[in-house]
């Protein structure tokens, strides 16, 4: 712990695995839920991963963790090997998701730069109590003694002259392979050094600089990592200790002749256990790993981890290279020429400039099963607290968005859910009452629907009550337009107001109104948005549409005086040149447009922004008809210039501190060098319905 910076990349692959380890526990324990029991399957594999976090948190150092990880160890092996009849499994699944959510409590604490200073103790006093009550309710298991179990699996040399516990410094070759396509083999080959500076000295290895250099991974992940060193401790104790190892394929322990040296790799004497259970027959012995070596190398790994910072930086230099390509496409100095060897060259760099933008794009796109997954985990939580059985169905979850994506939908996702739960689905009792089967279900879905990602959360509870709602609405002066003109789809988007809430107690998941306030934040932030429909006794859909990626969006650029704005495109629903005989003013002023048959108002963004325009009147501009959320709304500006990929940009901060505009999202860099103001939408028609 001393090096901070040889630390820095073990503590990284130890904060991802762990974090891994744990959404995996999680998964398993709610399928094993789902099939009422722990499964031979599911024994092993939870057993396995606390096996691995208890390693990977003992070389660390975070003992609290490795104490807690190995306490639920100890209870699986039980149940792997003595294989008990009575077990609460009730009990069990709190017992390891709470263990779950210290170590992630744990594992966020040292993210984030703190101490991970947890107390674990009334948890793991929890962890023992349970296994000896275990013990006690099934008294005729026969277990056996963890420590000295042979693996069945494992079996290895051994010198007959050699006896426990010898104080004899005996020579020792380890050579370790590790999975295939674990990656970063040159950090999990330092990970091996400092277990074993406890029980041995002299301590050598191949290669030699494996943290310094990134290159010695591909030697190891071929030719494997060979240690040397010298031990008084027994061969049994080594080779337990080197088979704790994360990511473990293949270990060979051999005792050797002579001095402690890297060069030296003599076969061993082919001896077999005195131990081996049958003693009438010949153990298998394990291959030396070198015999394997060309087909260990012939199979390396189809995928690599990289670095989200890395892939980040690509994303920004392929946005820079979208707008130099724009830069030179549409330079002024080439309006009026003919150049056609230069036209031949712009079609072959634009198809090479899409085909990377896709390429990068591609790389970034993550499948929503893992975050779909983890509404497995609230629901049940919730259903064990308010006495409801609820399904969720997950349809949809191999579709994939781009990651920064991902984590913006988290916290709306769980909002949504556990407004669901709390407030759509019934109780039991109603239910079936209302003619429905007893257990609610809730479909969380996900699909492609052009450039965007449609996510459909529903529920068969009792739907939306209109009515309170709209009485909620008028009480806190939510109400734009009287009450006899609002849809239903305008009332019950009245649930998404900052402070709304039609629950009159303030309970744990719900009353305080600010959990759906959350969803409409963070889907707007990404340029998505969100639209709700209920029918009341049947339930509630909640649709949230969001882009696939927020850095280079397809858009129309257009102009109002000198100014540029960009309008997505996927917010456009049509443009078109007005009609003098198309124009209406009600009493108040309002200008508003007739369009087959449907009247709809108008917002001339010279006023918006306060910027000079060249038109005179709405026969020389253009309209440009936009929707957000079921609401349109006709932009009124001089011109369109014309359609475009555009890289989008945060404001500068300081223009944000200088003026709050609503309806801006960003700005970008056009082709002729001038800044172009990304018009926000949702903003626009929150505008138009303020005025």
């Amino acid at each position: 712990m001393s090096d901070e910076s040889t630390m820095e990349p073990m503590l990284e692959l130890f904060l991802f695995e762990t974090t891994q380890l744990v959404e995996q526990l999680e998964q398993s324990v709610i399928d094993s839920e789902k099939c009422d029991g722990y499964d031979a399957t599911a024994i092993n594999e939870i057993f396995r991963i606390m096996h691995s976090i208890k390693g990977a948190a003992a070389m660390m150092m975070f003992d609290t963790i490795a104490q807690l990880a190995h306490c639920v160890e100890d209870v699986f092996y039980y149940l792997r090997e003595g294989k008990p009849e009575k077990v609460d499994c009730m009990k069990l699944s709190d017992l390891i998701l709470a263990s779950g959510d210290f170590i992630k409590n744990e594992i966020d604490k040292i993210r984030s730069g703190s101490n991970a200073d947890g107390n674990a103790a009334s948890l793991i006093d929890q962890t023992h109590s349970f296994l000896d009550e275990l013990k006690k309710v099934n008294p005729s298991v026969q277990t056996v003694d963890k420590e000295n179990t042979v693996p069945s699996q494992k079996q290895y040399y051994i010198s007959q002259d050699k006896k426990a516990g010898s104080l004899k410094k005996q020579p020792f070759m380890a050579t370790v392979f590790f999975e295939d396509d674990c990656d970063m083999e040159n950090i999990r080959a330092y990970t091996i050094i400092p277990s074993l500076r406890d029980i041995a000295e002299d301590i050598k290895y191949i290669p030699e600089n494996i943290m310094e250099d990134d290159a010695t991974a591909e030697i190891i992940r071929k030719e494997g990592f060979k240690v040397f060193f010298s031990s008084g401790r027994s061969y049994s104790e080594i080779h337990e200790l080197l088979e704790k190892t994360i990511f473990l394929k293949t270990l060979e322990l051999v005792e050797i002749d002579g001095a402690v040296t890297e060069k030296q790799e003599s076969r061993p004497k082919q001896i077999i256990l005195d131990d081996f259970p049958d003693k009438t027959s010949k153990p298998i012995v394990e291959q030396p790993a070198y015999v394997n070596k060309k087909a260990v190398s012939s199979s390396g790994p189809s995928m690599i981890s990289v670095n989200v910072a890395k892939l980040d930086a690509l994303m920004d230099l392929v946005g820079e290279l979208v707008v130099a390509e724009a830069m030179v496409i549409q330079n002024p100095d080439l309006r009026g020429l003919s150049l056609t060897n230069f036209a031949k060259a712009v079609r072959q760099l634009e198809k090479i400039t899409g085909e990377m933008q896709d390429i990068v794009m591609s790389i970034r796109m993550l499948p929503l099963a893992a975050t779909f997954q983890k509404m497995n985990r609230i629901i049940r939580d919730m259903c064990k607290k308010l006495g409801k059985e609820v399904q969720l169905e997950l349809v949809g979850e191999e579709t994939e968005v781009d990651k920064n994506i991902i984590e913006h939908i988290s916290d709306p996702l769980m909002h949504i859910i556990r407004n669901a739960v709390d407030h759509g689905i019934e109780s039991g009792e109603e239910r079936m009452a209302a003619g429905k089967p007893a257990n609610g279900k809730v479909t969380l879905e996900a699909k492609h629907d052009g450039s965007d990602v449609v996510i459909l959360i529903k529920d068969d509870g009792r739907g939306l009550n209109r009515d309170k709602i709209l009485k909620r609405a008028r009480e806190n002066g939510l109400l734009h337009k009287p009450e006899n003109e609002l849809i239903d789809k305008e009332i019950y988007s009245f649930i998404f107001a900052p402070g709304f809430s039609t629950n009159d107690k303030v309970t744990e998941f719900s009353g305080r109104g600010v959990g759906m306030d959350v969803v409409t934040k963070n889907i707007t932030s990404i340029g998505g948005m969100v639209l709700v429909d209920s029918i009341p006794g049947a339930g509630s859909t909640i649709s949230l549409r969001i882009p696939l990626t927020l850095a280079i969006v397809d858009a129309m650029n257009i102009g109002v005086g000198d100014a540029r704005y960009t309008i997505p495109i996927t917010a456009i629903k049509e443009s078109f040149k007005p009609r003098e005989k198309d124009i209406i003013i009600d009493p108040d002023g309002n200008e508003m447009i007739m369009v087959r048959g449907q009247c709809f108002p108008i917002l001339r963004i010279n006023q918006v922004f306060k910027v000079n325009t060249r038109t005179n009147g709405f026969t020389d501009g253009i309209i440009i008809m936009v929707e957000n959320e079921g609401n349109i709304v006709c932009l009124f500006a001089d011109e369109l210039i014309g359609e475009q990929q555009v890289v989008v940009k945060a404001l500068p901060p300081y223009v944000k501190s200088i003026r709050q505009v609503e309806g801006l999202a960003g700005c970008t860099l056009l082709g002729d060098g001038s800044i172009s103001l990304i018009l926000d939408i949702g903003g626009m028609v929150k505008r138009k319905k303020i005025s």
